[in-house]
Formats: C-alpha cells, structure tokens, sequence
C-alpha cells in the first residue's frame, strides 16, 4: 500500500523533530553565545517542546493540504491518556510528603549497607526504585528516583562523563524495572490485554531478567563513583517533618492516580482535589513542579500526534522480521520511536508468534533508555535533570553513549 502525501510529509516531519531532539543542546550553547535571541534560542533548545512544537507544524500542514476539519479531526482523534497520566502521576509524586517519606525509607535501608551512606543511597536509587516502578507506574519512579538523585548525583562536582552514564543507567533501569508487573511499563500495557498477559507472566518471563540486569548496572555504576561519592553532602537545613497522617493522604491520591490510570476523567478529577488539598494545608508542602510536568505532558502529546502517521513504515519492518531480527530491530528502533507505540503496532499483526511476541517487547523496553523518546518517563528525567548538566542541558548524544553499556546488559538477560 503505497503512502499518501500527507502521510509522506509527517514521516518527514517526524524526522526533522528527531534531529531537533539530537540538536537541541546546541540551540542552549547559541543562546550563550548570542544573547539577543536567547529567548528564542532557549526555547528552541527546550527538549520538552520539540515534539509538541513539531505536531503544531504537521497539523497546519494537514490543513494546508487536506483541509482544517480534518486536521483537528485527526488531532482529536489520537488518545492523550498517557500525556495526561505522565503529568499528574510526576506533580503528585514529587510533592514533599511523598518524596520525603521516600527518601527517609532509602536512607534507612542505606544505613543497613556495608558502604558509606551516600553512595547506598545513591545505588538504592538506581536499583530499589526503578524496580518500584512496577507497583507506582514507571513515570513515578521516574520522577522520584530523579529528584532524590539531584541533590546526591547530579547537583555536584561529579565529572560530566560520568553523570551521562548515571542518566544512562536510570533511563534503562525504569525501561525494564517497570516489567515484573503487566500494568506499569507502557510498552507492556500496549499488549498485555491482547495477548493476555497477567503480572505473573511478566515476572516469570521478564521480571526476573530485568531485576538481575538493574542490580548489576546500578552496581557497576556505584562502583565506577565510588571515589566521587565517598565524601558526605552537607546537610540542609532540617525542615519540620511531615505529619503521618499527611503523607497517608498524599498516598491515597497516588494509589488512586494509579489505579485509574487508564480513565482520564477520573484521575484528573483526583488531580483537582489534590490541587484543591494541597493549597488549604499548605504548611507542609513544597512548590509543585506543575511546570515541568506540563512541558513533559506537551512533549508526550505532540509523540502521540506525529507517531499516529508513522505506521505505514513502521508496521511493515516489525511484521516482515524473523523473532530474534526482531529482538534488535526492536531495540534500535525504540531509540527513534516511543516503546509503546512500536508494541502497540506490533499488537495489530495477525498471527505473530508467542516467540515474536516475547523478542519485541523485551526489544522495545532494552532500548528505553537510548533516547529521550525512548520511552515515556523519559522527558520526565530529563526535565527534572537537566540543570545539573553543561549548559543546562541534556545532550542526545552523551545519553546514547551513556546508556549503551547498561543496554547491553539488559540485552544479554533477555536473550537468556
């Protein structure tokens, strides 16, 4: 079936949004340069914009050329769940009570282990939570296991090279950390109604490679920092603490976000109380990120939008590979494509064989970790991240050659 024109021209703009992507740290290293157009430069170089950006220009050009009713129709006719999801589970997830109570229980853990304590924090936030991921939702443990790493990792002196590879490493880790359930990583929840899979299958099948694959990246990470870490942070200044009764509250609204994570008018009805809470008891709360969270679930939708014109291509490469071409066609192609779309497509193929199955989604959730599309929690932690880097920003390229290593790992437990 040969492609229409407007799907030849989104192809195109998809394209051109994936080497914004690739480029945009320069746009930040021009706005240095350049302080006249800094404003514009700045927003150029906004990773979280790109794609929302480019789904603008493609829905003009489908009203240029097919007409604007079809244009908004086809923009309301893509499922923004997913965007609207990513957003309120990161404000509601970051907010003090749950952070703070989420790092009081790291730091006891910590205090159990036979290293110093910063470095066990750090190690329990690239292992212990990403694999709480999949009870709170990959997003989640995306979003905590960022900020308490912030502050410890990527907020210090720690050469460059080596915060890339600690992104690295996180971005992996939540890909398959997410995988010992069937309804917290969004490749997963693209098939599991379809092929039937339970959260018993996923830890039979996945779970049990994806946990001994995070453990060994996140301590083969710690191992590379633990001169960088050995030295104590200073402490900040002690807060009042939380109320019990406060933090149960803030867990409530989570726990309900999460299990009605697949009725938007549900969960964002919770979000509005939640909202509505957190202004009337003020005192033990911290400012929201509502803004990163919005420029997160901006980048989402404008996926969502440009990735809805790409199956004409994508389709037909997952469809005509033989299982294990599969496993690695999956893998690269995640790295320009969101996992969940590519497992979606291939839950359309009539006929696919458990064994294909199986090799395309532990492809799509390996390669999670290789871009900022990769996989949706992704802009996430590159949102709540990016100001401990050079520049203020995330660069595509250090991210591919940081996250490589601990995608092999994942790679070879997979094929066990």
């Amino acid at each position: 079936m040969n492609p229409s024109a407007i799907e030849v021209a989104a192809a195109i703009i998809f394209a051109i949004a994936l080497l914004h992507t690739f480029t945009a740290k320069l746009f930040e290293r021009l706005a240095h340069r350049h302080p006249r157009h800094a404003g514009l430069l700045h927003l150029l170089g906004e990773v979280e914009i790109v794609f929302g950006f480019w789904a603008a220009v493609l829905i003009v050009v489908m009203a240029l050329t097919v007409g604007g009713s079809q244009a908004v129709d086809y923009a309301e006719s893509r499922h923004y769940t997913e965007p609207l999801f990513v957003f309120v589970v990161m404000v509601v997830a970051a907010s003090r009570p749950v952070l703070e109570s989420v790092r009081r229980f790291v730091a006891a853990v910590a205090g159990w282990l036979p290293i110093s304590t910063r470095l066990a924090q750090v190690w329990l936030s690239l292992s212990l939570v990403p694999l709480l991921g999949s009870l709170i939702t990959e997003p989640a443990a995306m979003t905590l296991a960022a900020l308490m790493l912030l502050r410890t990792l990527f907020l210090t002196s720690l050469p460059e090279r080596l915060k890339y590879a600690a992104l690295g490493v996180l971005f992996v880790n939540i890909s398959i950390g997410g995988t010992l359930s069937s309804f917290a990583a969004p490749p997963v929840l693209m098939v599991a109604a379809t092929w039937q899979w339970d959260s018993m299958f996923m830890l039979t099948h996945f779970g049990w490679r994806a946990a001994i694959a995070v453990m060994i990246n996140a301590t083969v990470m710690c191992w590379f920092m633990r001169r960088h870490l050995a030295e104590p942070l200073q402490e900040e200044g002690a807060a009042a603490p939380v109320p019990l009764l406060v933090s149960l509250i803030h867990y409530a609204f989570l726990a309900g976000v999460v299990v009605f994570a697949h009725h938007p008018v549900i969960f964002m009805g919770l979000f509005l109380f939640f909202l509505g809470y957190t202004q009337a008891y003020n005192t033990h709360q911290s400012p929201l990120i509502l803004k990163e969270g919005l420029l997160v679930g901006f980048f989402l939708a404008g996926l969502v939008v440009l990735g809805g014109m790409q199956q004409w291509w994508l389709q037909p490469i997952i469809s005509g590979l033989s299982p294990l071409a599969l496993f690695f066609g999956a893998t690269a192609l995640t790295a320009i494509t969101d996992n969940a779309a590519l497992t979606y497509l291939g839950s359309l193929i009539t006929g696919i064989s458990d064994e294909a199955k199986y090799m395309l989604v532990a492809g799509a959730v390996t390669g999670g970790g290789l871009t900022v599309i990769a996989n949706a929690p992704n802009p996430a932690g590159v949102a709540l991240l990016k100001n401990g880097f050079r520049d203020g920003s995330i660069g595509a390229g250090g991210l591919l050659t940081g996250a490589l290593p601990p995608t092999l790992v994942a790679l070879a437990l997979f094929l066990i």
